[in-house]
């Protein structure tokens, strides 16, 4: 049993490569109680901004797993800042024990730090699919395993601490921008986790109140129309979704009306 987010389907590629009995967890956060029983129950979801996407976590947090193992694994593009080591420990002494907590290197999608173009073209050298496999071979013995901390990546995360730059996005202070591309198909309401964004006008309106910044509306839009509005992007005319996953997997993983 698997529980999975996903924004752009690299993490919804992942979870099909090491099981069929896949749940969305913007779906399952729906349920008012939340109790699952398996052999193993893993989660598959990216790495927000080196940590775990907050709705992964209220979900882990806020739900009971009967399980004999327990695991995580996360999808980063370039680092990952030793978020399996530090949330390990924190799951430990929330009294969560977590058998194995790995990471794989996959496309990123962070539009404000890389061009996608040039994601893609670089993105054969990660391979993907062998590290994907290396994985499901640990799952599938029940290897006991957290991604050990590194200095490199310990000294990346402290750098990104130290320079992080506090950001509340709100209806005076947006994170986004749309423009006048924009055809009012909706997609973007379709594809939001938390169902921050409605159409008014044939507009998207955003309700920054229960946005965390995915970045799902931003790339699935057909018309490239929405973009940040805060930060500069790196090529603003390439979108990014995994090729071997279909936007109306994303909309079913998401959709929340």
């Amino acid at each position: 049993m698997i529980f999975y987010f996903t924004s752009t389907g690299n993490s919804l590629y992942a979870a099909k490569k090491f099981d069929n009995d896949l749940h969305s967890i913007p779906q399952e956060m729906k349920k008012e109680k939340r109790i699952y029983k398996a052999e193993q129950i893993g989660i598959v979801c990216p790495l927000f901004e080196f940590d775990l996407p907050v709705i992964v976590r209220d979900f882990i947090m806020n739900s009971e797993f009967e399980t004999e193992y327990f695991y995580i694994v996360m999808t980063y593009g370039m680092h990952h800042g030793d978020c399996a080591a530090r949330n390990a420990e924190v799951f430990e002494k929330s009294g969560r024990h977590i058998d194995y907590f790995n990471t794989v290197k996959m496309h990123d999608n962070a539009l404000p730090v890389f061009d996608m173009d040039e994601q893609r073209r670089i993105n054969p050298e990660k391979k993907v699919d062998e590290h994907l496999d290396a994985i499901k071979a640990d799952l599938q013995t029940k290897k006991h395993y957290i991604q050990p901390a590194s200095k490199e990546e310990t000294d990346f995360y402290e750098g990104y601490k130290a320079h992080a730059i506090e950001y509340s996005p709100s209806n005076e202070n947006p994170l986004y921008k749309v423009s006048d591309q924009c055809i009012g198909c909706g997609i973007c309401t379709r594809v939001c986790p938390k169902g921050c964004i409605r159409i008014e006008d044939g507009r998207p309106v955003y309700d920054y109140s229960r946005c965390f910044g995915c970045m799902s509306c931003i790339h699935a839009c057909p018309r490239k129309a929405i973009g940040y509005a805060a930060l500069n992007e790196k090529n603003p005319n390439s979108r990014y979704r995994h090729p071997d996953i279909q936007l109306s997997e994303i909309i079913s993983s998401n959709h929340q009306n």
